[in-house]
């Protein structure tokens, strides 16, 4: 691989030329010989997440080598990330500095990127959260467009955030039974751990107690390929020792390392309005009290007040989750883009629903779709060559 490395300055708020600017970085990747191919971007999942970094032999991540086939692959660190300009610790003004964070100022940052490399047009590769900016994408510039190929990553387009989430509580009611019907032991191991945390025994390495709400957002892992074995993994310890200790903090999905992450998570599913703590409002009575339902994706007021790590963000959490939100789709605009797109569709996946996903399919006149419950939230890191090599092949028909 050859890289090359790209750093341009970009407004914070593109309506807003002239004020506060922000660095974003791109890692350029070409096979030896493939200088003259085509750009294709690769927005990554997330929000708050940069990307991934590049390893030879073999490559990583596992699609990288089939994109080398035909493309220089472009690694961009979204805004906030990586070696793009850090969103750093809160301080004033800081809600309305992160409303500039979302999918919409992305793609912004993306077409200056795409400007500073002097190319007419690129490709696109969305991983979940990247397919939302992909969307959106489509929906601004699609003339700057050659191919778009979603992996886990079409959103709802015009429905409601409850809908997404009350959605969400329904697929993981599913992936739980069959979590239970694959270890069938573990339920008693469960009820007796959530129990221990009711007690205030269980606890991070730091000596947090971990309630158990907040454990039983370990559920998220049931959404990815091999998660289902982490879970059963973890739940086989001892939960008084240091090894569960550890593991146990790994595994919830939203904390310090990764802020905006947590602060971001419920915005990015807003096509317009505010959020107001969907997840929480539209939480079935089956996953409230004394539940032994594993959860999602699913951000709670009360993780800023449980985690230590996101307590500094509480104040900026509750104004963003109060703000209301651009949209970021147009359906009659969508259903005219002409660009030939591919998309695989998990059918059993919690965080980016099949049922609408399908239906955003329908508006895009050159979308292609391959639904398979072959894999999980992740398929393209299980299996990115043949994921990637699918969709490219569907999208040139």
């Amino acid at each position: 691989m050859l890289i090359d490395e790209h750093v341009i300055t970009v407004p914070l708020d593109h309506q807003n030329p002239d004020g506060r600017t922000v660095e974003i970085y791109a890692r350029e990747i070409s096979a030896r010989g493939g200088k003259h191919l085509p750009y294709l971007l690769f927005l990554q999942g997330g929000p708050g997440n940069e990307a991934p970094r590049p390893t030879a032999g073999p490559p990583s991540p596992s699609w990288l080598e089939r994109a080398l086939q035909d493309y220089r692959v472009i690694m961009l660190d979204q805004r906030g990330t990586g070696r793009s300009t850090p969103y750093g610790t809160p301080g004033p003004g800081d809600a309305e500095r992160l409303t500039h964070y979302r999918a919409d100022a992305i793609v912004q940052d993306a077409e200056a990127l795409r400007q500073h490399l002097g190319a007419r047009t690129w490709s696109l590769l969305g991983q979940s959260f990247g397919g939302f900016c992909s969307l959106h994408y489509l929906t601004v510039a699609p003339d700057s467009l050659d191919e778009v190929y979603f992996t886990g990553g079409l959103p709802p387009v015009g429905r409601a955030v409850d809908d997404v989430y009350s959605g969400a509580y329904d697929m993981m009611r599913v992936l739980n039974r069959r979590y239970h019907e694959r270890f069938p032991h573990d339920g008693a191991r469960l009820r007796d751990l959530l129990d221990r945390c009711d007690a205030g025994e269980v606890k991070t390495p730091a000596g947090e107690p971990i309630s158990r709400r907040l454990m039983r957002t370990i559920g998220h892992r049931l959404g990815m390929d091999g998660g289902a074995e982490s879970v059963h993994h973890l739940l086989e310890l001892d939960s008084a020792s240091p090894a569960f200790r550890h593991d146990a903090a790994e595994m919830l999905p939203f904390g310090s390392r990764n802020p905006l992450y947590a602060i971001l998570h419920e915005s990015s599913y807003a096509d317009g309005g505010a959020t107001r703590w969907s997840a929480d409002r539209v939480a079935p009575g089956d996953f409230l009290g004394e539940s032994l339902l594993l959860t999602a994706e699913h951000i709670f007021p009360w993780h800023f007040e449980e985690t230590a790590g996101l307590r500094p963000y509480a104040d900026v959490a509750r104004t963003l989750a109060e703000h209301d939100w651009p949209r970021l789709y147009d359906a009659e605009v969508l259903a005219q883009v002409d660009v030939p797109c591919a998309a695989v569709i998990y059918a059993d996946d919690p965080y980016v629903l099949r049922g609408f996903s399908e239906e955003t399919a329908d508006l895009l006149p050159g979308m292609r779709r391959w639904l398979t419950n072959e894999y999980l939230h992740n398929g393209l890191r299980m299996d990115g060559r043949r994921v990637l090599d699918r969709l490219i092949s569907l999208a040139r028909g």
